[in-house]
């Protein structure tokens, strides 16, 4: 058996690179995300994940919140926080597909202040799609996975 470079600790997460991600979309920091440490509260940097993923899977025609037959639940989450963000800042949400499987998908997305190179914050989400009414997985309508196609990465990063 051979020790491993780490000698048997979980690897650090490490800021991922902006051109490791597909699409961005824009967010606007709000007064009210900043908490009493001067910077924004961890939970918002979950809201942000959801805005950007949900925002541009409308913008594809692939998620309909009101009538769509098919919503997606979210069943894992994570996030790794690398510098800090604070209100005024903006900020750019980056985002990628990890896996894409029959009923589920793992997004990933990192965030950055504009401008930057490395992610302030990187993390992912797991939606299984569900029938609205009975809340069964379903399979990936097509509309949804021909959005999702074109953020597919290569390869696993640091997995």
């Amino acid at each position: 058996m051979t020790a491993s470079p780490n000698h048997g600790k979980p690897l650090r997460a490490q800021p991922q690179a902006r051109d490791s991600y597909s699409v961005f979309r824009d967010i606007s920091t709000r007064w009210s995300d900043n908490d009493v440490y001067g910077h924004v509260n961890n939970v918002i940097y979950y809201s942000w994940f959801d805005t950007a993923v949900n925002a541009y899977l409308m913008e594809q025609g692939a998620l309909d919140i009101h009538e769509g037959q098919t919503i997606g639940l979210v069943i894992e989450t994570q996030c790794n926080y690398f510098a800090s963000l604070a209100f005024p800042q903006a900020v750019q949400a980056g985002i990628r597909v990890a896996h894409l499987g029959s009923s589920s998908v793992r997004y990933e997305v990192g965030l950055f202040a504009q401008g930057e190179s490395q992610s302030a914050a990187a993390g992912h989400f797991v939606h299984v799609y569900v029938d609205r009414q009975t809340r069964r997985p379903v399979a990936l309508p097509q509309p949804l996975r021909a959005a999702l196609l074109p953020l597919q990465r290569a390869e696993p990063v640091g997995e």
